[in-house]
């Protein structure tokens, strides 16, 4: 049949007002994960978009397209195709409704059960409770066996309970660290940490009636006190508060052979009230409310939630009717509202302060609902029906996620069963005559799925700070742009250097526009970094070989009339590559020069320095040695460091001009253009083996800079550009200028040699600003090279050569030789990847403040093992505190900064939650959690018990006793008293005194003081005491002289 016109102007309008509903849907979901969005009457709910949906399209579309659509749309927060919500799904669409996925929540096939030690024979489990701040799990079963899991479901402590009556519930004590189970007529607390074998649980019975529940509130914050809430079979709900004294210092009835300490329940304040008119099935506290919930099968008060003191006062409370009352009842704390299930197998969702009539139902069960949890994180319901059918709902959508069962369980066990939800883990653990635990798929594919950024092998990652984007590389040359926060592809590169060429590194100026990369034939490309087309690049030399291989690269500048890259080749040859706008290719303008001789007694070599051309006076000056072979002695014989450059590092601040570079037998070299000289910081020995000399290889190198000089940018990093306003100063010029007249008024020689002893004095007068730099580094404010060693070690140096601290990385294995260091902005943490997969984090930021000061230690924070292959390149972000690293395993890595919670991989389908850091999952090649290094805390000190003296001093002080006493008991009275009084510590100095002792230099105990005891004087009672005594003995009294001076016995 065909549509008319008006039909057909009718759907056109139809979907235009569609569309701008999904538009504005999109948009507000978009604002409410960035927490940007505030409720309004506008707000765009499942509800909302259905009916509206229904009013343009009519019958047309049907409920469960509906359905898809609104979840796809808020999960991928895109527009999907308008056909979807007509159930035209393409080829490539993922439109199936959620419900006909197949175990898309919980993975049943990786179901797991715990048998040992949480029943009896012919016994059930009748409750189970999480501990989040204890990460346990407590089990109890009906016939009396109390379990304490940890977090890998390994059992902690376990109790047989020999008693007649049935265990109903359990819960844990926080405060007084014990757990607490109800019995039909008991209040069991079981003392799990006690080391008695015996006589380490308290009953308090009688109780009237038969209790059913048992619940903790959370609210107290007193210690060594604890308030539980129970249900009993009357329709009462108890009010009891315990404290420490109510196990110590009542009297309590044992028997030898009994496990039970009995305590009199009428010795206890317990509070009580009636609220139902039938069994109360479920009692809860829920502190986000801070109200208490009840439930029972009363269908006229069904649920009750109120506050805690209307168990106290009688006044009247908020009470919820449902039809056939209601067995089990959860809180979701994001979505705020209460899901309630019961016997008319309905799940109703409501709000916590309308008690009218719910929001929302969930309709699927065909029997009595016995049980409700919550998913927090994924504002998920799970619902357990008495025939132990599982149901997942979607808050959010009121839709059915997944249906699962257990046919294992027989249909004479068909009844209650417990079950709670590990928020922390991911997992749902369920009790029948075993523990069974689901986990949820998305933890499993986090755990066992191999993370794989790239098929290859990384060689690259570069972090764009304008955009947070991330650049990775792999050795098949394919480059790739991520979203950081999301974690999401955004575009890609393949042979960006021709086919079968491999780019080895790559860096981003620092205003985010352009992308440097580097090539294994020595060729250098700069790319428009969000569009990714190509801008400049450096022609292929003519002899290229693997030597001119390019290990690192850094951005110098970048604008539309210049770019500026400082690149180190494999044969340890460092030049800087320039373009601008009148050049079509790249071209190498500067050479840094690859040998310099050096004398051994200071290895020192100052620098003419000469500004050539235009291009290059901006960064680095042309370089040449002062040099005389004639003033060379026989007591200053010269060395040629190594060529073999393996790294180096750039800084370029104000009064700053340095290049640092690290060979692969560890030798250091300074490049300073402000003062006009190289050094060599670390040299050695030429006789060493070689083992040594790979031990001490250097693999990366980086400036660390105190915060102070944090607004003027630095280059010392792939990854961050320098300003161009840093260029030789006035006086740097005139001091090259002398140094140049000098040089010809000695026959024109250009290379003449001289020792640094002959040349101090001269460079001193003839720079200025070095005295300047001296003071300034005296101050403690000069740059901090830090290099990172084959040997697994840090080394910090100073810029005057001096070694300052060596660093060792703590870790229950090696770690192995470091490949990569990164700082942050401010230079208040130090990162290192190393070649076993370990990421160690220091805390530098004291240290840079005045790293003379010796109590200004670098501390390290966080170790711990990110991948099982080398890590070759790291970055830290500061807004979102996370680390990113990058391995030889083909993976890109994304972790918590400060605890090394791992949140995923770059390629993985699902979207990271940067913000959500409970559940702390491992990647699936790793097994041991990060070791955070905790603060060691300042020793207390302890008063030393002394044992009391006479003090003579004060015994003669004292009053004398009255002249005349009644009795003579009042006469011992006083003269004890007085005897007492005059008691004192001994006082005692020390003789030695010495500065506390620090592990770095050896010290195990700290600081010991010795103190020298004389042998203490006996003291004997005084003889009118004696007297006393031997009278009291005899029993005989006497009037004793009130004029006798007890002060002169002695």
């Amino acid at each position: 049949m065909r549509m008319s016109d008006l039909e057909l102007l009718d759907f056109e309008n139809a979907l235009e007002q569609f569309q701008k509903l999904v538009e504005k849907m999109i948009i507000q979901k978009t604002k409410e994960r960035s927490g940007l969005y505030t409720e309004d009457d506008d707000k765009i709910d499942y509800n909302k978009f259905y009916k509206t949906t229904r009013t343009l399209f009519g019958p047309a579309v049907k409920g469960h397209n509906i359905q898809a659509f609104f979840r796809k749309t808020i999960n991928n927060l895109e527009k999907p195709d308008w056909l979807e919500i007509f159930g035209c799904f393409g080829a490539e669409s993922d439109g199936l409704p959620s419900q006909l996925k197949e175990s898309i929540v919980f993975l049943v096939s990786e179901k797991k059960q715990i048998t040992d030690s949480v029943v009896k024979r012919k016994d059930m489990i009748k409750g189970i409770v999480k501990i989040p701040h204890l990460d346990f799990t407590i089990t109890a079963s009906q016939r009396g066996v109390i379990t304490i899991f940890n977090n890998q479901m390994k059992v902690v402590a376990t109790i047989n309970i020999e008693d007649t009556s049935w265990i109903t519930g359990c819960d844990f004590l926080p405060q007084l660290k014990y757990v607490v189970a109800v019995t039909e007529s008991t209040i069991i607390v079981w003392d799990y940490k006690s080391d008695e074998n015996k006589n380490n649980c308290f009953v308090i019975k009688p109780m009237k009636n038969c209790l059913l529940c048992v619940c903790t509130v959370t609210m107290s914050d007193q210690p060594a006190k604890d308030t539980i809430l129970m249900g009993d079979n009357k329709g009462y709900v108890y009010l009891l508060t315990m404290t420490s004294d109510d196990f110590i210092m009542k009297q309590y009835n044992t028997e030898n052979e009994s496990q039970f300490r009995v305590l009199d329940s009428e010795n206890f304040n317990i509070v009580k009230r009636k609220l139902h008119d039938d069994w109360v099935g479920r009692v809860k506290y829920i502190s986000a409310l801070k109200c208490f919930g009840s439930c029972s099968a009363d269908s006229l008060r069904s649920f009750i939630l109120d506050d805690i003191k209307r168990l106290e006062d009688n006044l009247p409370l908020r009470e919820f009717s449902v039809h056939k009352g209601v067995n089990a009842f959860a809180y979701c704390r994001k979505a705020k509202v209460i899901v309630t299930g019961g016997n008319d197998r309905i799940l109703r969702l409501w709000n916590p302060v309308v008690n009218i009539r719910p929001t929302g139902k969930l309709l699927g069960h065909q029997h009595s609902v016995v049980e409700v949890v919550t998913n927090e994180k994924d504002q998920h319901v799970i619902s357990l029906s008495c025939a132990k059918i599982f149901r997942v709902w979607d808050i959010q959508t009121l839709t059915p996620l997944q249906v699962f069962h257990d046919n294992q369980v027989s249909p004479e066990e068909l009844d209650v069963f417990p079950m709670v939800f590990d928020n922390d883990h991911g997992i749902l653990i369920t009790g029948s005559d075993v523990v069974d635990i689901y986990p949820l798929t998305q933890m499993i594919e986090d755990t066992r799925q191999r993370p794989q950024t790239h098929e290859k092998s990384i060689n690259a990652v570069v972090y764009n700070r304008t955009l947070r984007q991330i650049l990775t590389i792999c050795t098949e040359s394919i480059l790739k742009v991520w979203d950081l926060e999301t974690g999401y592809q955004i575009y890609q590169i393949e042979d960006a250097h021709g086919v079968n060429t491999e780019v080895t590194c790559a860096a981003i100026e620092i205003n985010g526009f352009y992308l440097a990369t580097g090539a294994c034939d020595g060729t250098v490309k700069v790319w428009e970094f969000e569009s990714g087309q190509e801008f400049k690049a450096l022609p292929l030399a003519q002899h290229s070989d693997d030597e001119h291989r390019i290990l690192k690269i850094v951005y110098l500048k970048a604008d539309e009339s210049q770019h500026a890259l400082l690149v180190l080749e494999q044969r340890g040859k460092m030049k800087m590559i320039q373009g601008n706008s009148a050049q079509a290719h790249l071209y190498a303008t500067w050479m840094l020069p690859e040998a310099v001789p050096f004398p051994r007694r200071n290895p020192v070599v100052y620098l003419l320095l000469n500004p050539g051309t235009s291009e290059t006076e901006d960064f680095f000056p042309t370089i040449r040695l002062l040099s005389n072979t004639s003033t060379l002695s026989d007591n200053t014989e010269t060395f040629i460091p190594s060529v073999e450059i393996n790294c180096f590092a750039v800084l370029k601040v104000e009064g700053w001009n340095l290049i640092a570079t690290g060979s692969a037998n560890g030798e250091i070299i300074l490049w300073d253009f402000e003062s006009a000289s190289v050094r060599c910081l670390h040299k050695t020995n030429e006789d060493s083996q070689d083992s040594v000399f790979q031990e001490s290889g250097i693999n990366a190198m980086l400036f660390l800079v105190h915060s102070a000089f944090t607004s003027r940018k630095r280059s010392s990093q792939p990854s961050a550009a320098v300003r161009r306003d840093v260029s030789a100063s006035p006086e740097h010029e005139s001091s090259s200028s002398n140094l140049h007249k000098e040089n010809e008024e000695r026959d024109e020689v250009n290379t003449e040699k001289t020792t640094a002893e002959d040349t101090a004095t001269s460079k001193n007068n003839q720079h200025p600003k070095m005295k300047v730099k001296f003071s300034k580094a005296e101050a403690g404010h000069s740059p901090i090279l830090a290099s990172a060693h084959e040997s697994g070690c840090v080394r910090l140096w100073s810029i005057q050569g001096s070694l300052m601290k060596e660093l060792l990385p703590f870790s229950e294995c090696p770690s192995g030789p470091l490949r990569v260091l990164h700082t942050d902005i401010s230079t208040k943490i130090l990162l290192a990847g190393s070649k076993e997969g370990y990421i160690i984090c220091w805390n530098v930021a004291s240290f840079l403040e005045d790293s003379q000061n010796k109590k200004n230690q670098v501390k390290e924070k966080l170790c711990w093992r990110g991948h099982t292959a080398e890590v070759v390149d790291l970055f830290y972000e500061e807004e979102k505190n996370v680390i990113v690293t990058a391995s030889t395993d083909g993976s890109v890595r994304i972790w918590h900064a400060e605890s090394g919670y791992y949140f995923g991989y770059y390629g993985q389908s699902r979207e990271f939650e940067l913000s959500d850091t409970s559940r702390l999952i491992l990647p699936p090649d790793v097994t041991n959690f990060p070791a955070i290094i905790r603060e060691e805390s300042k020793p207390m000190e302890k008063k030393i018990e002394c044992p009391l003296m006479l003090d003579r001093d004060r015994w003669k002080s004292l009053t004398r006793l009255p002249i005349a006493l009644g009795k003579s008991q009042h006469t011992n009275v006083i003269q004890d008293f007085k005897f007492f009084q005059a008691l004192a510590r001994e006082k005692m100095e020390p003789l030695e005194t010495s500065e506390p002792g620090s592990k770095e230099t050896g010290a195990v105990y700290g600081f010991l003081p010795i103190y020298e005891l004389e042998t203490p004087v006996e003291v004997s009672m005084p003889k009118s005491l004696q007297r006393i005594k031997g009278m009291k003995s005899t029993g005989r009294t006497k009037d004793i002289d009130s004029s006798e001076d007890l002060g002169q016995d002695k």
